[in-house]
């Protein structure tokens, strides 16, 4: 299932990308406004919002379905399709149906990607990561090439984000979100722990460009994720192997723990666009009384 969720999403958006710009390309010869404009309400507005949230990376979080999107999908397919019916049966040869064609696949791989490339499929919390409990033994490198044990990583309370890599546009984000509140959290003595089984040299490159005390840190071999329960088969979509990536990655998974190396919180989503926010993480540290509440 991975695989094919690796092979979609690399087609489909190249896809949309085609549809779009062959239906502008239609108007601009002058078809029928209502049947292409249809095809352009159906497509462009999925691209639009992936290159927005690849090109700048300040999306961190979306809804679960994106509703407006789907909107405009349902609007833009059924207006070339009415177009398409209006123009009588007696029209109805290979290029008049093209655009309800082309508006139809636009929209039906919207719904594949906002129902089924997105979903974890009912992910169920990994039985290795018990509240109360301890983490499992593992082993991570450190930016600067320390070795550091799961142990060592959790002498204090902190907070660790395992996320799936700088390829990663919401990672990127839900990173910037933390180091926006880096003074919040380090006043409080907690370790921040942003862990990915990417190469090296990009957990390197991270770091130097946040420039913050926090921990950066490479997850050789996906071994954490794996000794976590928390590890995704062919989770990078296809084609980003040849940017060094392996293709399994991990889930994007956030876990606390209190001064003792206990975990106390856990955040396994379902859908990769949903990520917590960073006061829910200086919230559960206060209720749990891991740091100073609020007067």
């Amino acid at each position: 299932m991975n695989l094919l969720k690796s092979i979609f999403i690399g087609n489909y958006m190249m896809a949309i990308m085609g549809i779009t710009g062959y239906a502008v390309w239609m108007l601009y010869h002058g078809a029928d406004m209502v049947s292409w404009g249809g095809v352009v309400l159906t497509s462009a507005p999925l691209m639009m919002f992936i290159s927005v949230v690849m090109i700048f990376k300040n999306i961190a979080r979306t809804s679960a379905r994106l509703p407006l999107i789907n909107v405009l999908g349902a609007t833009g397919t059924g207006l070339t399709v009415w177009a398409c019916y209006q123009a009588g049966a007696s029209q109805f040869y290979p290029p008049s149906v093209l655009a309800p064609v082309l508006a139809l696949a636009a929209w039906g791989g919207f719904l594949l990607y906002a129902y089924w490339f997105s979903s974890y499929g009912g992910r169920q919390p990994s039985t290795l990561l018990k509240i109360g409990s301890t983490l499992p033994n593992f082993s991570v490198r450190n930016v600067d090439g320390t070795t550091l044990s799961s142990a060592q990583l959790t002498d204090k309370p902190a907070i660790l984000i395992f996320f799936r890599g700088n390829w990663c546009p919401l990672c990127m984000a839900q990173i910037k979100e933390l180091v926006s509140r880096y003074k919040d959290i380090s006043s409080l003595g907690v370790r921040v722990a942003l862990i990915s089984p990417q190469p090296h040299g990009n957990t390197e490159a991270l770091a130097k460009k946040f420039g913050v005390d926090f921990d950066f840190i490479t997850d050789e071999g996906n071994a954490a994720a794996r000794a976590l329960g928390i590890a995704q088969a062919h989770g990078l979509p296809m084609g980003m192997q040849m940017l060094g990536y392996d293709r399994e990655t991990v889930l994007p998974t956030v876990i606390i723990t209190d001064k003792n190396g206990k975990v106390i919180w856990t955040h396994e989503t379902d859908n990769y666009r949903i990520r917590p926010e960073p006061d829910i993480y200086l919230d559960v540290l206060r209720r749990h009384r891991v740091v100073p509440t609020v007067a």
